[in-house]
Formats: structure tokens, sequence, C-alpha cells
């Protein structure tokens, strides 16, 4: 089956081939801000459950938060905006008893990041694009979270696949431009995220372009399903993503040779968005706009990186002197590896011609 090409593929490549691109900040840590009360996060749904922490639902109950964050990325400098759908899931949703509200929240989040990206385009010229977030979920295919039965799994494949599609259906009909699968903990979840893609893809006869994004759980540079930073890229290459990287996890200083070794051996784009340095005993990220700025930069310096941004902590003060620091340095060249058979388990294996 021949898919119609993305436009957006062709549009992001373009410009990733001029400049360092930047994607935008966290929106945890923004929405906070706002001091929201239950019934700010409730409004007139009537939900049997608490709302307290539902940042998804806000696409339809406060649409002016999450919208006032998307600007201010953009005002910021950020070419990318993430949807609000981090926990837009039948699963997560399930904890806030707004499982059927899935679809319409992810539609209204991506029509949201949709209309404020093309307002910022329509200022200047210059492209931005939505990439339609999706998180992990708080299940995982690879491990028991019983500790007595390791062979116990509260889902399976094929539920989380559909959880996916789902999602990925609405992201895509409210207008996102790619599909964001982020904060990747276990790598099989990250392939069924891939695999809900493609069965979207199929169903409309159209190219969704695919971004994926690790995240480490240890200083050793694994992920919770035990992948190494290699291991995981030659897990999920097949997929052809537009981007892979790293997100959250620590800060840039923890996360500077885990970069390097993902951008040495990744023949597509790297895009990276730390957090803003590591918590403190509150909770709390200390690290100035300034200081993420600079320690970003040694990655392009480097040429190691082709997106940037920023994670739990960072703000939009923190993508403004992201965009100010790389401005005027390269995007980086991608890696051409050899051709030879490349797998995975838990660490890199490869095949020696």
């Amino acid at each position: 089956m021949t898919l119609v090409p993305s436009t957006a593929r062709t549009a992001f490549l373009e410009q990733a081939s001029q400049r360092i691109l930047i994607t935008d900040g966290a929106f945890g840590t923004e929405i906070q801000n706002f001091k929201l009360s239950e019934a700010d996060y409730a409004g007139t749904l009537g939900l049997a459950k608490d709302q307290k922490g539902n940042n998804d639902i806000l696409a339809l109950t406060a649409p002016q938060v999450p919208e006032s964050i998307h600007r201010a990325y953009f005002e910021a400098g950020a070419d990318i905006a993430e949807t609000n759908t981090f926990s837009a899931n039948r699963i997560s949703q399930a904890d806030y008893a707004a499982e059927h509200l899935v679809r319409e929240i992810n539609v209204e989040s991506a029509k949201l990041a949709r209309r404020v990206a093309d307002e910022f385009t329509a200022k200047d010229g210059k492209p931005r694009f939505v990439a339609g977030a999706i998180g992990p979920t708080n299940k995982t295919l690879s491990l028991s979270p019983d500790v007595n039965d390791p062979g116990f799994r509260e889902i399976d494949w094929d539920h989380l696949v559909d959880v996916y599609a789902e999602q990925v259906h609405a992201l895509v009909e409210g207008g996102a431009d790619f599909i964001l699968i982020e904060t990747v903990f276990d790598t099989l979840n990250a392939k069924a995220g891939v695999m809900s893609v493609r069965q979207v893809e199929k169903e409309l006869g159209r190219e969704i372009p695919i971004m994926v994004s690790m995240t480490l759980t240890d200083l050793s540079g694994r992920n919770l399903s035990g992948h190494t930073v290699e291991a995981f890229w030659y897990a999920i290459r097949h997929a052809k993503p537009l981007t892979i990287g790293l997100n959250c996890s620590f800060g840039a200083t923890q996360l500077r040779p885990h970069v390097k070794a993902l951008s040495d051996i990744a023949d597509t784009l790297i895009m990276v968005y730390p957090n803003a340095g590591l918590p403190n005993e509150l909770g709390e990220y200390d690290e100035m706009p300034q200081t993420t700025a600079g320690l970003v930069k040694e990655w392009a310096t480097q040429g190691q990186v082709n997106v940037l941004g920023g994670c739990c902590g960072s703000t939009p003060a923190h993508i403004a002197a992201m965009a100010q620091a790389v401005q005027a340095l390269p995007p980086r060249k991608m890696a051409v590896p050899a051709t030879v058979t490349r797998l995975a388990g838990l660490e890199p294996f490869v095949m020696a011609a």
C-alpha cells in the first residue's frame, strides 16, 4: 500500500538542514504555576473522581491554560509545540474516570496547539510544527508489578496497541504533524506505540512521521526495561523515526555521554530535551536558564544535536536561552553507519561482516 507522503516531514527536514530547531519545554510544572483548584480541573464535566492534577483534561475544562503555555513557548523561540496529552490515553485516564473522554481530549489538544502554531507562522512565515505527545502510560509490557510473580503482566501487547491507536487517531484528526512517543521507560511499550501509528497510517492512507524519545532511569544509561541507549536505537530503528533522542531522566550534565553515544550511531535527527537539572529536596528545579542553555550548547558545539528543548522544570525562559545560545551554530550531520546487522537484547549486538 502506498501512503500519501507527509509534507510536514519534508518541511521539518528542510528546516533541520539549516539550523538547530527548538522544541518547547515542560507543561506540568508550568501548569502548577496557575495554582488551579480541583474545580478548575473538573469544570462542568461531572466526572466521578477528583480531577486535581489531570493536566490533560484542561483542553476541555480550561483551554486558556495550555493555550497560554503554547503561546509563551513560541514567543520564546520554539519551532515545535508538543501537545498537552502525555497521559491522554485510556489507561492513564482511568485513574480519573475519564476514559470516555480520551478522543475528545486529544482532538481538542491538537487543535489548540495547531491553532497557536499556525498563528505564529502567519506572523513571520517561519514553519511551526505540532508533535502529538504520547506518554508511556503507567503500565509496562516488559515487567511484572508483582515481585512474587515475575511472569504476570497487567496489560498485553494487543491492548496497548489499541490504546495507543485511539490516541494517535485523535491527535492526527486534531492536526498533529508528528506522533511523539516520549519518555520511553519500557522499550516494548515504545514498539507498541510504533505499531499503533503504522496501523493508523494504513487506515488513513497517509504517512504519520514518528518521533521517539527514551528516558534513562540510572546513570549507567539504561531505561527501566534495562536497555542501553545503543540497544534501544537498534530495537526501534526499523520504524525510521524522524527524530530519536532522550528526554526527562536527568539534567543535561548527566545526559552528556549518552547524547554522544546516540549521535554517533543514529542515521536520523537527534532531539534531546533534558530536565532543568536535578530536583532539590522539595522536588523543585533550581537550574537557571543560562546554565541549562550553556550545557546544551556544548552538544551543539560538538555537532551532536538537531533539536533541543526542555523537560521537567524548564520554562519559556529556559527555551529562550537555548534558542539564543545555539542560533549561530550549525545542526548535527547525520551519522552514516556501515551496512551490517544490528540487533538488541539489553545490550547492542553488531554482527561482524
